[in-house]
């Protein structure tokens, strides 16, 4: 293919360089930004009479008509062009002629790849917040289911105090919310049109800049023609969103796999989010959940290499930032899946509760309420802690939890102790005295939800 931008050289270079330096192999997938953005820019050049208005309607037709033809397979991107800019321009051209060569007019490819990344990336963030808020509404809803399943806590991987499955599902919950909060902060940053930069220090036609970002659905326009071509910020912003949702994917991805697995068994998950082993009939691996973890490595080395990328770029625009394209789209690729995968496992799964109970009873994660049962008697809380540690000694060398050790033996411990130790140790009481807000009681978990369904509603 020719290249537009023979003159200066005669336009020949190397097969190795041309195939180095093209960048259509990722950057078609921009091709209906690239190609709306020309039209709003063909509108502009007639309503400024930089161009009479019968060529601004032909080339719109024109693009119209390239747009629905690579729609529906007539036309295919030919991968030799150098970028989708160019293979959209020469198209046109080659159907309309000279007319087609004056869409260029007042406009870089500095400024149009820019303006085509951040409308393309504005799209993805509005694909990445619904699936978001689906995920967080499918937690919500098996938090719901499950407001009651006692579970042990755990600090330090060790059991430590009840809260109930519910609970734990919602922390995802609110987390996601965080996300989309800053999806949310991502797009009104990249909502800024660079179109009109230019290369890098504007045109001398007179031209309408907020004209052309109010046609596409930007809220303003940058103020600086060098930043409006050089600045990525939007792009880093979104890799670091996205890194973050990816960490929260991770740590849920990671307690999904001790969950099902046979050390823990508080879950089942679906045959539909299993695989099994090649050579073990008993296996059935959380395969999905492993890849989701597997994958936040590779969002995070794109981030990083954005951002390396970056660092020592002068003002204002360098090949270099053709580098922005495969990083940003693998992380909103691999993310988009990851949530949509998750969301499947969430959905589908089955709480053990039983299991999760006896896990909560055998880890002795009523032993603080012992405590303060015995400083309600009188006790310091010191020698409260001793007494009830005595007893989940006892309880554990004879095979017995808290609470059915028999009264007798409490009495062992404290003349103090009464029958009505069975209702201090009780998991459903230790569970529902703990009333602070926000905690893992039914009731709790009901306030959570609906406040994480109303911050959906807000965003």
């Amino acid at each position: 293919m020719a290249k537009m931008w023979a003159g200066r050289t005669d336009g020949t270079t190397n097969k190795a360089a041309d195939d180095f330096n093209s960048s259509i192999r990722f950057d078609k997938r921009m091709y209906k930004q690239d190609i709306t953005g020309s039209m709003a820019h063909a509108a502009m050049l007639a309503h400024k009479g930089i161009i009479e208005q019968s060529e601004s309607e032909a080339i719109i037709n024109g693009l119209s008509e390239i747009l629905a033809d690579i729609d529906s397979g007539r036309l295919p991107i030919d991968e030799t062009a150098e970028d989708i800019h160019m293979f959209v321009e020469a198209e046109l051209t080659k159907r309309l002629g000279a007319v087609g060569k004056k869409l260029h007019t007042a406009r870089s490819r500095n400024d149009q790849v820019a303006l085509d990344t951040r409308m393309y990336l504005l799209e993805e963030c509005d694909e990445i917040s619904a699936l978001l808020k689906e995920l967080t509404l499918t937690l919500c809803a098996r938090a719901e289911e499950y407001k009651d399943a006692i579970m042990p806590g755990y600090t330090h991987l060790q059991r430590a105090q009840p809260i109930t499955f519910g609970h734990h599902l919602m922390a995802y919950a609110v987390m996601l919310c965080r996300d989309l909060d800053r999806i949310k902060g991502v797009k009104k940053r990249t909502a800024v049109s660079p179109i009109g930069s230019c290369a890098l220090a504007g045109t001398t036609y007179d031209t309408d800049r907020k004209f052309e970002a109010d046609r596409l659905g930007f809220d303003s326009v940058c103020i600086n023609s060098l930043d409006g071509v050089s600045d990525r910020d939007f792009c880093v912003e979104l890799l670091s969103a996205i890194s973050l949702i990816m960490a929260h994917l991770s740590r849920l991805s990671e307690e999904i796999i001790l969950w099902s697995s046979w050390e823990f068994k508080f879950i089942e998950l679906s045959d539909d989010f299993t695989t099994g082993s090649s050579i073990m009939p008993q296996k059935k691996n959380p395969d999905m959940a492993e890849l989701v973890r597997g994958k936040t490595g590779r969002v995070y080395g794109d981030l990083l290499a954005f951002l390396t990328t970056l660092k020592g770029l002068p003002l204002a625009y360098n090949k270099d930032m053709q580098e922005d394209k495969e990083a940003v789209f693998d992380a909103v690729d691999t993310v988009k899946a990851c949530l949509n995968i998750t969301n499947g496992e969430i959905s589908t799964l089955t709480a053990l509760t039983e299991n999760m109970k006896k896990a909560a009873q055998k880890g002795f994660i009523n032993a603080t309420d012992m405590a303060d049962y015995l400083v309600g008697k009188g006790l310091p809380f010191r020698d409260a802690y001793k007494i009830s540690g005595r007893a989940v000694a006892y309880c554990i060398e004879n095979g017995l939890v808290l609470e059915n050790l028999p009264i007798e033996k409490y009495r062992e411990f404290s003349q103090i102790i009464d029958n009505d130790i069975y209702d201090a140790v009780s998991l459903e009481n230790c569970l529902g005295k703990r009333t602070s807000f926000g905690g893992p009681t039914a009731q709790s978990v009901l306030m959570q939800i609906e406040s994480v369904k109303k911050e959906l509603e807000s965003i």
